[in-house]
């Protein structure tokens, strides 16, 4: 399992520009245009690159700079399709493009279950999670045919179970009670300050919430929602199941503690 993580990093330069064909675009304040599935965005170029790469927030596409593939892109191209792309071979653009999907599913599935890996406290779950991740990339080098037919949200439902396991145990050694917030909309909440150590935070919509100085060490932000939250000067120091898109959706400075293996956003105020 060693390099897991460096295999579920997006490497654009190996990918055929899925992600900028595959999904549809609702035009709104994370997307400048309404794109259907299985077209391709009017910025993606013959050479597979995003032609406004470097200004996606500036020309209205801040979802696009959050979007993260887990690494499923060049996975799909390289490893399931071996190579080919879907201007040369049209015939397989499609099921291309549906095995995307999928395999963005499994490689997410495959991101969290290495994170838990990697905490202490969560030992006595190591064995079946260790068989969780080995399962499930075993699926990612299944054929087309095999992918599109997976019943992901089953698998997804089972190793849900055993992530969360992961976050009770490590988030006991912190706080024998603490906040439970599971799902809460606190859209443009005030919490600034507010001690959030080892929270149940997983699904909860944080849209603009103000997290000014807060303290969420060790709290789980799985599926939370942070866009636009303000994270100035708050403390992220082993945030459990924190993404870099989570981060890249939120705003931040200088001040703001960050986890060792993510990175601070080159938007994020100086």
């Amino acid at each position: 399992m060693a390099g897991a993580h460096r295999d579920l990093r997006a490497d654009c330069a190996r990918c055929v520009g899925l992600c900028c064909v595959a999904p549809a675009l609702t035009r709104s304040a994370d997307f400048a245009i309404d794109k259907p599935a299985g077209r391709p965005c009017p910025h993606l170029s013959a050479e597979f690159r995003c032609g406004i790469h470097e200004r996606l927030r500036s020309n209205g596409f801040p979802g696009c700079a959050v979007y993260d593939c887990f690494g499923a892109g060049q996975k799909v191209t390289q490893v399931t399709y071996a190579g080919r792309d879907w201007r040369g071979s049209p015939e397989i653009a499609e099921p291309m493009f549906r095995t995307f999907a999928v395999m963005r599913q499994l490689h997410e599935l495959l991101w969290y279950v290495a994170e838990a890996l990697m905490l202490p406290p969560a030992r006595p779950l190591r064995d079946p999670l260790a068989r969780a991740f080995e399962e499930t990339e075993r699926l990612t080098h299944e054929r087309p045919e095999v992918l599109l037919d997976l019943d992901v949200g089953t698998l997804r439902d089972q190793v849900n179970g055993l992530l969360k396991g992961a976050s009770a145990l490590t988030r006991a050694e912190v706080r024998p009670q603490p906040p439970d917030r599971r799902g809460a909309s606190l859209i443009g909440a005030d919490l600034r300050g507010a001690d959030l150590r080892a929270a149940n935070l997983r699904g909860a919509s944080l849209i603009g919430a103000d997290l000014r100085g807060a303290d969420l060490r060790v709290a789980d932000v799985t599926g939370a929602d942070l866009r636009g939250a303000d994270l100035a000067g708050a403390d992220l120091t082993g945030t459990l199941f924190l993404t870099q898109a989570q981060l890249d959706a939120a705003r931040g400075d200088t001040a703001t503690r960050l986890p060792p293996a993510r990175d601070r956003p080159a938007h994020w105020a100086r």
